[in-house]
Parts: C-alpha cells; sequence; structure tokens
C-alpha cells in the first residue's frame, strides 16, 4: 500500500506464533495459500509467487499504490508462519537505518571503562567493541537470520523512493544473500529469505537488480475481480451495494485524475458507507465521502457534483440490465 516517505522500520520483534510451514508445491497450493491469507489474486500471480518460492529468487511487484503488492508480503508471513521483516524505503535511506550501525555509546563508555581499569590492550579493545555485542542490526541483516530452523520474508517496500547508491549496495544483498560489515567480516544466511520487493514506479529501477528477481505488474483488477475481493474484505457490505461501488470506481479509473482510487481505496469507501447506514449509493452520499476514495482536491473538484452524478446515473443504468451475480 501507497504511504507517505518515513524513516525504516525495523525486523518485527515477534516471530509468527504459528509453525513455519513448507514451500507450496504447486501453483494451486500458492493459490489456495493466498485464498487461505484472505489475499484475492490471479492465477498468474500465483504462479510467479511459486516460482520464487521453489527457485529462491526476489518476488519484484511494480504497480499503482494500492493494489495490494505489500500485502502478498504480509500474508505470505502469515501463512506460512514466517517473521516479517519490513524496510521501508525513503529518498535519503543509508546503510546505517537499513543494515546495520555500531552502538557508538555503549563503545565509548566500554573505553572508558577499559581504560580506567587499564587491564586490556589497545589491540585487545579494538577488537572487542567491534564484536558483535555493539552492532546495532537493522532490517536487511536481521533478515539473514533464521527463525525456528525457516527464513523470514523480507519486504522491501517501495523501493522506488530509495537512491540509486542504496539500490546498488542491494545487488550484494540479493545475489548471495550476504553482507559484509569490514570489521566481522562476511554474515551469509543460512538459509535465503523470502524477498518481496515492492515499486510504485515512481522512477525505473537499474536492469541488474531487476535481473536477480522475477517480476510481475500487479494491475487494477477488473469489476468482477474487484466484486470478489470486497466479498472478503468487507463481508458485512449488502450486495447491492457493493456492486455499485465497484461499478462507480471501475468507470473512476477511466476518467483523467491525477491520482486513480486503488483496491485499498475501494475497500475504505466501502467500510466508511456502510458506517453510513447507506445501503446503496446517492448521490450525496458520493460528494460527501468523496474524500475517502480521492486523495486530491483537483482530482475531488472534478468529480463532485454533475460528473459524479452522471457517472452514478451510468453505474445504475448498467446494473439494471444485468442479474446480480
Amino acid at each position: 500500500m501507497a504511504s507517505t516517505a518515513s524513516p525504516p522500520r525495523e525486523s518485527d520483534p515477534h516471530s509468527a506464533s504459528a509453525k513455519p510451514r513448507p514451500i507450496p508445491d504447486t501453483v494451486d497450493a500458492t493459490l489456495g495459500l493466498l485464498t487461505h491469507g484472505r489475499y484475492v489474486a490471479d492465477r498468474s500471480l500465483a504462479t510467479a509467487l511459486f516460482l520464487a518460492l521453489r527457485l529462491k529468487r526476489p518476488l519484484f511487484l511494480e504497480g499503482e499504490a494500492g493494489v495490494g503488492k505489500t500485502e502478498i508480503a504480509k500474508v505470505l508471513a502469515e501463512t506460512l508462519g514466517r517473521r516479517l521483516v519490513r524496510l521501508q524505503c525513503y529518498e535519503g535511506l543509508d546503510v546505517a537505518s537499513a543494515v546495520y550501525e555500531w552502538n557508538y555509546s555503549r563503545q565509548m563508555v566500554e573505553i572508558r571503562l577499559a581504560e580506567a581499569a587499564g587491564d586490556r590492550s589497545r589491540e585487545s579493545l579494538g577488537s572487542d567493541i567491534y564484536s558483535e555485542r555493539f552492532l546495532v542490526k537493522r532490517p536487511l541483516l536481521h533478515a539473514l537470520e533464521s527463525d525456528r530452523g525457516a527464513s523470514p520474508v523480507l519486504l522491501i517496500d517501495e523501493l522506488d523512493r530509495t537512491d540509486e547508491p542504496f539500490e546498488a549496495y542491494l545487488l550484494e544483498v540479493l545475489s548471495d544473500f550476504q553482507i559484509t560489515i569490514p570489521e566481522l567480516g562476511t554474515l551469509k544466511a543460512d538459509e535465503p529469505p523470502i524477498v518481496v520487493i515492492t515499486s510504485n514506479r515512481t522512477r525505473e529501477i537499474h536492469d541488474a537488480l531487476k535481473r536477480r528477481c522475477f517480476y510481475y505488474w500487479v494491475d487494477y483488477p477488473n469489476a468482477a475481480r474487484e466484486l470478489e475481493i470486497l466479498k472478503v474484505k468487507v463481508p458485512s457490505a449488502g450486495a447491492e451495494l457493493s456492486r455499485q461501488v465497484v461499478g462507480f470506481v471501475q468507470k473512476l479509473r477511466k476518467v483523467e485524475l491525477f491520482k486513480l482510487p486503488g483496491i485499498a481505496e475501494t475497500i475504505d469507501w466501502t467500510e466508511a458507507l456502510i458506517q453510513l447506514d447507506q445501503v446503496a449509493l446517492d448521490p450525496r452520499a458520493v460528494d460527501d465521502t468523496l474524500g475517502v476514495l480521492l486523495k486530491y482536491q483537483d482530482d475531488i473538484a472534478k468529480i463532485r457534483g454533475s460528473e459524479a452524478a452522471n457517472l452514478l446515473e451510468q453505474v445504475k443504468s448498467e446494473l439494471a440490465t444485468v442479474a446480480p451475480g
């Protein structure tokens, strides 16, 4: 899902409570895994995910914000019983925030204590303060550590927000699943993590990184699939309201807007309409809640009023000719 630039989130401190489960051995089993996690997916997505899991390659998911890219990693961690390690990317992300840094304050305390005691040489002190007990691990380093014999799911979210130098740094991690720390040497994963990389395509990702991944474009769903998603995510929504919401959103995606509504907005809008006790759409309800569906004032101003009423009239007219499925 889309989010504003923010500092990276480190590895989740808790491990998944469920016992780690094996990787699916067929495309159908992978599709069933996603379904079990309440993720409605095309078979083509399940195929790409199956291949990435079986061949231990990162899965690179590209698409517009709000189409469900991030959710795939979360569902994988939940259904496979793996720890989720999330690196939220942003402009200026560096090694200290994403990989590791030294705990300089603790190192200084150790140096002062050693000087006061006078019982260690400079060489032994240098070796001691650059040991793992002074190492602050960040998400990428955490991702190399197995938990209960199973590798975690590493989510590198919105990679397109980072700078190209950091993207280049990832090549070593994604090629050999290892990280080199000058003071300690090279740390390598016993078992490669399950890697999901997402991009909203605000800039192009370099070919060298893409070559290390399996690629899949996550598109907006068609009306039938979006209706199926609503049934799973918002089961309390009435059939008529769901059909009208999906029809209206599908129409909106054909309008030239600064930011088209994603699946996340469809779900949020449906939940908002339920809170307002709407069992069907009407022009006033649409106008009053456009801020849930659209995120830019220019887009809201363009749709509110006669344009929204016209789109809604088209939706209701088309639905009247189609028997509910």
